[in-house]
């Protein structure tokens, strides 16, 4: 991709492995990705989870302060919450959720068939945490996509070559889903300001010249000194193409206190989000039906 500014050469500052969880009540299998133990080296990004459920899945739960983004790996998932909103997404589709002030939704397996997710928590600074609820469906048909010889790029948010992705940020974030062929470079341009990951959803590809499996994670610290930045992605011998899940922002900067559905900055407002929760600032659970079988 070409740079219109100035770049610096990015690095990448460690390669994790995703954790295995296993089954719970909700969950026919759970990994985590991206750990909410040490928010100050992922910041702004909170967790990555990759769950497969049939049925419960996630019944009505609450959320404030944070932003989900939830990309439908495989299957089809039925959502709802308490502002109208609900529907089906198939594979590739993503969700972007602004839980703001608060939300009540759901998340099911349609049908209670099946459904693979990603589910990635962006967090929000102080001043944002309190906005009002939104709700985005950010359908893969009707994404952009920028095409170069041996890559694609599916954006969902932010810009590349100059063409901008579907998501209405409230904190900027950049997010695509990277294809490469076997024997291929991709220079791929981020903000310098920007923490950035990478996460191998097949294949193998070397970022910055780490190698990255499939089911492996690369992080690139920001590099302030810039305006732009470029990390380079190439793919080795192979007789299928690698995947990559790429998405960068700027980090809050601020403290990050965590309980259950919640993100805030401090315990007490955590404790405030459950009182608020529980005497129905909310609103109400939803006695919205399932979706009709077709």
């Amino acid at each position: 991709m070409e740079a219109r500014w100035p770049t610096t050469r990015r690095t990448v500052v460690r390669v994790e492995d995703k954790m295995r969880l296993g089954p719970d009540t909700q969950v026919d299998d759970k990994n985590v990705i991206i750990a909410p133990m040490r928010p100050e080296q992922t910041d702004p990004f909170l967790l990555l989870s990759e769950d497969w459920f049939s049925s419960p899945g996630f019944e009505w739960h609450p959320h404030r302060g944070v932003e989900t983004v939830t990309m439908v790996v495989d299957g089809v998932l039925e959502h709802g919450d308490n502002t109208g909103n609900a529907g089906a997404l198939a594979t590739g589709d993503v969700q972007w959720m602004t839980a703001g002030r608060g939300i009540i939704h759901r998340e099911l397996a349609y049908r209670d068939e099946r459904a693979h997710t990603l589910q990635l928590w962006v967090n929000l600074p102080r001043e944002m945490k309190m906005v009002d609820t939104r709700y985005q469906d950010l359908r893969a048909a009707d994404r952009p996509v920028v095409e170069r010889a041996g890559s694609r790029v599916d954006l969902i948010s932010g810009t590349a070559d100059g063409i901008t992705g579907p998501a209405l940020n409230h904190w900027p974030i950049s997010g695509a889903v990277i294809t490469l062929e076997p024997n291929q470079t991709l220079e791929y341009l981020l903000p310098g300001r920007d923490r950035a990951f990478f996460y191998v959803l097949a294949g193998q590809v070397e970022v910055a010249g780490r190698t990255v499996g499939e089911g492996q994670t690369a992080w690139s610290d920001p590099a302030p000194q810039a305006d732009g930045s470029v990390i380079t992605l190439q793919t080795g011998d192979g007789d299928r193409p690698s995947v990559v899940m790429a998405y960068s922002g700027e980090p809050i900067g601020q403290p990050v206190a965590m309980g259950g559905p919640f993100v805030m900055n401090s315990p007490a407002e955590i404790e405030q989000a459950f009182r608020g929760f529980h005497s129905g600032s909310f609103g109400a659970i939803p006695r919205q039906a399932r979706l009709q079988y077709r």
